[in-house]
């Protein structure tokens, strides 16, 4: 009997990736390159071994599904949301507490969203995983930078044709209330949009796969969370899927720069917890 085998590419937009000058396109409105928001070093050479694993395995992979970071302009986690205690920006790159908004380092632009931004800090801390982020502006929805890595796009539409399948795609972020590195759930639920909420039909796909491959940007965050929520899930399914099941294509990730360390403690607790950790050039499927 043929293995279920299933790739799931996190996030694998020019935004995140470190493309190089050529590659980024030249803004009809200004004249200017449009450079990546948000790029994490390595990405675009991870996004290139993909796509040459994706050409070698085509017949073999029985689905793709690709998650796209999706945002707003305005958004709980973006630069736009905030202002100092003087009135003046934040910077990308600055986490933000319920304390130091409380104490009026930090607040929001408009004053009536205090109420709800607090209430948000208060329920993402006391989670424990993540404080909150101001990331540059990225994956703005509708724009280049949202668009899959043309490699990995090129690779998957040729992987439709040959297989006559479409690739499923899950968009997450759209909410800016709540961040969402997760695509299985924000990381705090909104509960009047259905799609902070755990994402049960995704879980419920993956479930089907024997073999479940995962690689995508930036393994610090989105790849971490994903492939958290996918382990910690596991067991509430009538599964067929195991963490032994679950491969890691480590060749194909890579760490925000500054979080190489949390990287690191993402990829050793997955294998203790039984992930596999391999290279997309070595693997056998």
């Amino acid at each position: 009997m043929s293995r279920n085998i299933q790739l799931l590419v996190i996030d694998p937009q020019n935004d995140f990736c470190d493309l190089p000058t050529a590659w980024q396109p030249t803004d009809p409105t200004t004249g200017t390159r449009t450079a990546p928001r948000l790029p994490v070093a390595g990405a675009h050479a991870d996004m290139q071994r993909l796509t040459a694993f994706i050409r070698t395995h085509a017949a073999q992979l029985d689905a793709i599904t690709v998650t796209l970071d999706s945002h707003q302009r305005i958004d709980i986690a973006h630069p736009g949301f905030w202002q100092q205690a003087d009135g003046g920006a934040v910077g990308p790159f600055t986490p933000i507490t319920a304390a130091q908004v409380r104490a009026g380092a930090f607040a929001p632009r408009k004053p009536a969203h205090l109420p709800r931004t607090l209430a948000y800090l208060d329920a993402l801390e006391a989670r424990g995983r993540y404080t909150l982020m101001v990331w540059p502006v990225h994956c703005e929805i509708g724009s280049w930078g949202h668009g899959v890595h043309a490699d990995v796009l090129a690779a998957c539409g040729d992987w439709q044709l040959q297989r006559q399948r479409a690739v499923a795609n899950v968009f997450k972020g759209t909410n800016p209330w709540t961040e969402h590195y997760s695509a299985i759930e924000a990381e705090v639920v909104d509960a009047d949009d259905p799609s902070t909420a755990l994402n049960t039909r995704l879980l419920d796909a993956l479930n089907t796969a024997d073999l479940l491959l995962i690689a995508g940007e930036a393994s610090s965050h989105c790849v971490r969370a994903t492939t958290e929520h996918i382990v910690q899930h596991l067991p509430r399914l009538q599964t067929r899927a195991r963490p032994g099941h679950i491969v890691l294509l480590t060749d194909c990730m890579s760490p925000v720069g500054g979080f190489e360390a949390e990287h690191q403690t993402f990829l050793n607790a997955m294998r203790t917890q039984g992930v596999r950790l391999e290279n997309s050039s070595q693997i056998r499927l």
